[in-house]
């Protein structure tokens, strides 16, 4: 069997559990890790080439994109000119449609595939609401997110000026309404109010009820534990009071990295184009005999 190659683009929370996750997938061989910093290599990742510039790894199939979202599309475009797949878990909803638009044109044009916004919200989640509105075509589905870190929203503060570290945990209010706990190590001279404005503006944050609050050691107070509850009530043809509940309890960043290795592996299968999570077969996400697979999950 040929093996797909990929590349891994970061090294940072989700880069890591990427690299594990393409370890334990039977169809992929790892062809390298581009980072910033190439002087200090840990010791997990030592066996493989590690460089600043994915040209140094020959071959690469696809690549998986570990950046902060904020520069998914900068390396998105890139890449896919390379002739290069791209796969990413770019998190800001409203700004979507936009990426998926501007990536569909450059993939097209290089004959290559862009799967976009592919964590779990957006991305496995959006599948699960897809179904539900399926099911239940008119109605209301409410998406309660955490008690978790939201890894977006911590990179988001972490650029802030005068932010040492950080950590942006969110809190179910219900209803699909959240509050957004933010907990911040400031740097020398920095204030708290500056930065808690700066923070509360960005559109990560704008929409939201917002504390930020100085700590000593974010460490301390650093879990990355996250969850969903999903729940859609709405009309099955005329049968009203149709009712449908979705719960997880998982480690962020773990299955953010295995959603992007499971649309690695699908790019492989689409045409050339940007696509989200709930444009492609599902079917495609998985390793293996599609045939086996049918008779194991139909």
């Amino acid at each position: 069997m040929t093996k797909i190659r990929a590349a891994v683009i970061g090294y940072g929370n989700i880069g890591k559990f990427v690299v594990e996750a393409l370890q334990e997938a039977p169809d992929f061989e790892i062809a390298g890790i581009v980072r910033r910093n190439v002087t200090e290599i840990p010791a997990e990742i030592a066996s493989y080439k590690v460089t600043t510039d994915i040209d140094d790894l020959g071959k690469v199939d696809v690549a998986i994109l570990c950046t902060p979202t904020r520069e998914v599309e900068k390396h998105a475009v890139e890449l896919l000119a390379k002739g290069i797949n791209t796969v990413d878990s770019y998190d800001i909803h409203t700004s979507i449609r936009e990426l998926r638009r501007d990536l569909d044109k450059v993939a097209k044009e290089h004959g290559t595939v862009a799967i976009i916004s592919a964590g779990w919200d957006p991305g496995s989640d959006s599948i699960v609401r897809t179904l539900l509105q399926a099911a239940a075509p008119k109605g209301l589905t409410y998406t309660n997110f955490g008690p978790g870190m939201s890894m977006g929203h911590t990179v988001c503060v972490k650029s802030k000026p005068g932010v040492k570290n950080a950590l942006s945990m969110t809190i179910p209010l219900g209803t699909g309404i959240h509050r957004r706990m933010v907990y911040v190590e400031l740097l020398p001279g920095a204030k708290l109010e500056d930065v808690a404005k700066a923070v509360k503006e960005d559109p990560y944050f704008a929409s939201d009820e917002t504390h930020v609050i100085e700590v000593a050691s974010v460490d301390e107070v650093k879990d990355m534990g996250h969850g969903v509850n999903m729940v859609r009530k709405g009309v099955s043809g005329k049968t009203q009071n149709q009712r449908f509940e979705f719960n997880m309890s998982i480690n962020n960043p773990a299955l953010t990295a295995q959603i992007l290795v499971g649309v690695a592996r699908a790019s492989m299968l689409q045409k050339p184009g940007a696509y989200t999570m709930i444009e492609i077969p599902v079917i495609d996400l998985l390793p293996g005999d599609r045939e086996e697979l049918i008779a194991h999950l139909v």
